[in-house]
């Protein structure tokens, strides 16, 4: 056993093997030791080797998936190897395989996976020369047969993960990929990125010739991480990816891009300090099914660039809220989506169980499950059909009618209530399967039958103390006292001699006897053959019930969206062509319902008005005002309806913030230094059709080197990127900028003094701040009233000095003795160079030169400059 055990384990690798022993999973070795360690287990000896006992440790199989969970949840990976030979037929050990490996990205089982976010595998590959690198991106969604590609700039990588938050990441053995990556790692041999065996590996997994029809042509990078990605699932599975039937690419300008720092700052799936709420995600997720809110959470990280997609959404989100039938009839608002929505409850994950019918892996009351749900189809579409206002509607509407083939199976061979596990027996439902009914019957209603045998058979020969009975050693038999052994007919056959009495048995028993015994053994075995054969025909449909599960999804998305706008009173914006902004009253999505009294504002940006610069006291909310303009261009992008009055909303390529100030302590970078980075990334990127939103720049360093620093970010921002711009800022000197640049603004967050100390209005109003209030703030902060009083008569006399002598650098001193010592020569420099322009100058004649001469003679000028 053991020898078959180190082999098995040599085939696993690194990973924890679990190793299948009748009702436990063993480890040995080191991976007792490591799973003891893990998950609390007690760790024992068994046998020895080279002397020294085996370390051993083990867990039930019934309890398998909670440990499973516990190891991958500590992205640890197990390879899971089972009995597959009869242990009655078996000479020596049992024969065993390695028949599935769970590792963080291939999690499949319902109990390891959690319901609302996706767990998805990805492979990365970055390939080109120097200068032309190009990194491919694959990720797959083994629960769901989602299978994705992309490419990018090798510097784009670490924002397209962060996108994606895949849970496993692939990469070869030799690459040396620097990735601020936090999930589970796996490192594959290099040819399994080979560009050739790469496509023949999905040429032969989707049956085609090319791969023209999916678009990935001209990605070879990303086609080269595919290969080796689905190489990699299908070793985990044991099996071919059925489900896994197309290829689907993300183009560059598909969505608004937003890199790490904006998804964290705008907390859309994750608060600040890492909780799961109060989110945007958690706020809106009214979904009434798990695949519903998974849907969800992806839309909100991939907000659509293009109108059209967006407003399909838009115009769904409407005709729910309409309620409008074709023949023009109201039909009441409430009714139809409180409606909608119930019946959204019955559903199950029909996503996640369909992808367990490709992988055979599905369970007997998911099958149940799957069944209720095809039989409740027919009442949800017909809620659905007659809203075609909307085309996206009608499109779903057409996908909830999989084949009722699959409907009619499933009533006829599962039972109602199925138990957990086929080895349980009692899944298939009576009257499917006219054998397994007759096992059924064989091993419930035994005792009847060896009642009327016994009744027959005293009659027949004339024995009235004859009895049928059983023991574990000889089976049936048939019991007659030694006065009464002449009697015994010529069809008994002795079975065994006893002192008072001699048993027999008949052919008729023996037949019997031999249903009996095994008909329990008989009856799980067919069962279980049945169950494969019913897996077997539904996977004919998992296309379509896949389809199904996705129109499903996106239905419960578009009325969980439905019923927080109407709720909440948001409204449809407009998706106009050009960059813009233009909010009426607009609110913060998360923050309104936070607190009792929300303030809401106004903000318009366009190509005439491009950067607003942000003024007012601390705690006055204008890192909350910058963040809900942000949030709602967001929500208008996904297709949602907004927290505003009115709002439009134009095409956006990306979306970047600088809010908030963290030090990087492991990586070495200040807390200035990650501002500066940040800032760097912005002008770096940042194109006309951005949103940027910039808050506190410049305030880690000292007081003229930041407002230096600011006036030259946001002069670059509003003349060379022009990107649509919310800069706030406590350097008053800023808002001299508008005076400058016709296409800023000045706006700030009001506030007023009272008997009490300073009141916020949180009210935003054109022009720039009277006063910082920032001695008011601390104040209200519980600063000592001692300290208040000092600082307030420091302000006082600061004020009355006027403005402090500029502070300066470290080597100011060096500076300005060199550039004295230099002055003399540079006038002496600068006179002999105008000398030599002078003559030069006088030897062309500009009407008689050429193109060519002219370029020439502009090149000699330029060199006479100093």
């Amino acid at each position: 056993m053991m020898q078959q055990y180190l082999r098995l384990k040599a085939e696993a690798g690194a990973l924890l093997l679990f190793y299948r022993m009748g009702d436990f999973y063993e480890m040995f070795y080191e991976d007792a030791e490591r799973a003891a360690r893990m998950l609390g287990l007690t760790l024992t000896k068994r046998g020895t080797s080279n002397g020294t006992p085996i370390p051993m440790a083990g867990v039930p199989v019934h309890a398998m998936e909670q440990y499973l969970a516990r190891l991958v949840g500590q992205g640890e990976s197990v390879a899971i190897c089972e009995q597959i030979g009869d242990p009655a037929a078996a000479k020596g050990p049992v024969e065993r395989r390695i028949v599935r490996i769970v590792t963080p990205g291939t999690l499949t089982d319902e109990a390891l996976l959690p319901a609302k976010a996706d767990r998805a595998l990805a492979a990365v590959f970055v390939s080109g020369k120097a200068r032309n690198l190009r990194a491919g991106l694959a990720w797959l969604n083994l629960a769901s047969g989602e299978f994705r590609v992309t490419e990018c700039a090798p510097a784009q990588l670490e924002s397209e993960l962060h996108r994606i938050a895949p849970a496993e990441l692939i990469c070869a053995e030799s690459a040396d990929l620097a990735l601020a990556y936090e999930g589970a790692r796996s490192r594959v041999p290099d040819w399994h990125f080979e560009s050739d065996g790469a496509r023949a590996h999905l040429l032969a997994h989707f049956k085609t010739d090319t791969l023209a029809g999916f678009d990935v042509e001209d990605m070879p990078a990303a086609i080269c991480a595919a290969g080796a990605l689905l190489r990699y699932a299908a070793r985990t599975q044991s099996r071919a990816l059925a489900h896994v039937q197309s290829i689907a690419v993300d183009r560059p300008g598909q969505y608004v891009l937003m890199d790490p720092v904006t998804r964290r700052n705008l907390e859309l799936t994750q608060t600040l300090s890492g909780e799961d709420s109060p989110t945007v995600f958690s706020l809106l997720d009214g979904c009434r099914t798990p695949m519903g809110s998974r849907l969800l959470r992806r839309w909100l990280h991939h907000p659509l660039r293009e109108n059209a997609p967006a407003l399909a959404r838009q115009q769904a989100i409407s005709a729910l809220l309409a309620g409008r039938l074709d023949s023009g009839e109201p039909f009441a608002c409430a009714d139809l989506l409180d409606t909608l929505r119930s019946a959204l409850d019955a559903f199950p994950d029909v996503e996640r169980i369909s992808s367990r019918l490709a992988l055979r892996s599905a369970r007997p009351r998911e099958l149940a499950s799957l069944r209720d749900a095809l039989g409740a189809l027919p009442a949800l579409r017909a809620l659905v059909e007659p809203l075609h206002s909307s085309s996206r509607l009608a499109a779903l509407a057409a996908h909830l009618t999989p084949d009722p083939a699959a409907a009619a199976l499933l009533q006829r061979a599962i039972a109602q209530e199925p138990a957990v596990a086929v080895r349980d027996g009692g899944v298939i439902a009576a009257g499917f399967d006219a054998e397994l009914d007759e096992l059924r019957g064989l091993a419930a209603d035994g005792g009847d039958y060896l009642l009327q045998l016994e009744t027959r058979e005293r009659e027949r020969t004339g024995i009235a103390n004859l009895r049928v009975e059983f023991n574990r050693v000889h089976g049936f038999y048939i019991e007659v006292t030694r006065g009464q052994a002449d009697k015994v007919p010529d069809d008994y056959r002795r079975r065994q001699t006893l002192k008072n009495a001699e048993r027999y048995i008949t052919p008729e028993l023996k037949a019997w006897e031999d249903k009996v015994l095994s008909a329990q053994d008989r009856s799980l075995a067919r069962e279980k053959w049945l169950y494969e054969q019913v897996l077997d025909a539904l996977a004919e449909h998992v296309s379509a019930l896949s389809e199904c599960a996705g129109a499903l999804a996106e239905l419960d998305t578009l009325a969980a969206l439905a019923e927080h706008a109407r709720r909440h009173a948001w409204v449809a914006p407009e998706l106009t062509e050009q960059a813009e902004i233009d909010i009426d009253a607009g609110r913060h999505p998360v923050v309104e319902r936070s607190i009792e009294r929300f303030t809401p504002n106004s903000c318009r940006l366009d190509p005439m008005r491009r950067m607003l610069l942000i003024t007012g006291p601390n705690m006055g909310g204008k890192s909350t005002y910058m963040r809900q303009v942000a949030l709602i261009a967001l929500l208008a992008r996904t297709g949602s309806f907004v927290p505003a009055q009115r709002a439009a909303i134009g095409r956006l390529d990306r979306i970047f913030t600088r809010i908030g100030a963290a030090d990087d302590l492991a990586g070495g970078r200040s807390t200035f230094m990650m501002e500066m980075t940040e800032a760097a990334a912005i002008l770096a990127a940042s194109t006309p059709n951005s949103l940027v939103l910039m808050d506190e720049i410049g305030r880690g360093t000292s007081t003229y080197d930041g407002l230096a620093l600011a006036w030259a970010i946001a002069l670059r921002l509003v003349t060379h990127n022009r990107a649509l711009t919310l800069f706030a800022t406590h350097y008053f000197e800023l808002t001299r900028l508008p005076a400058e640049q016709p296409t800023a603004a000045n706006v700030h967050l009001a506030a007023a003094e009272s008997a009490g100390g300073i009141v916020f209005l949180h009210e935003v109003r054109d022009g720039p701040a009277s006063r910082s209030y920032g001695i008011q703030v601390a104040q209200r902060a519980g600063v000592p009233a001692a300290v208040i009083r000092h600082a307030t008569r420091e302000l006082e006399r600061l004020e009355a000095q006027g403005a402090p002598t500029p502070q300066l650098g470290l080597f100011a001193a060096a500076i300005e003795a060199d550039a004295q010592a230099g002055a003399a020569s540079d006038q002496s420099d600068e006179s002999l160079a105008l000398l030599a322009l002078r003559d030069e100058l006088a030897q062309i004649d500009p009407d008689s030169l050429t193109p060519r001469e002219a370029l020439d003679a502009l090149y000699r000028l330029k060199a006479c400059l100093p």
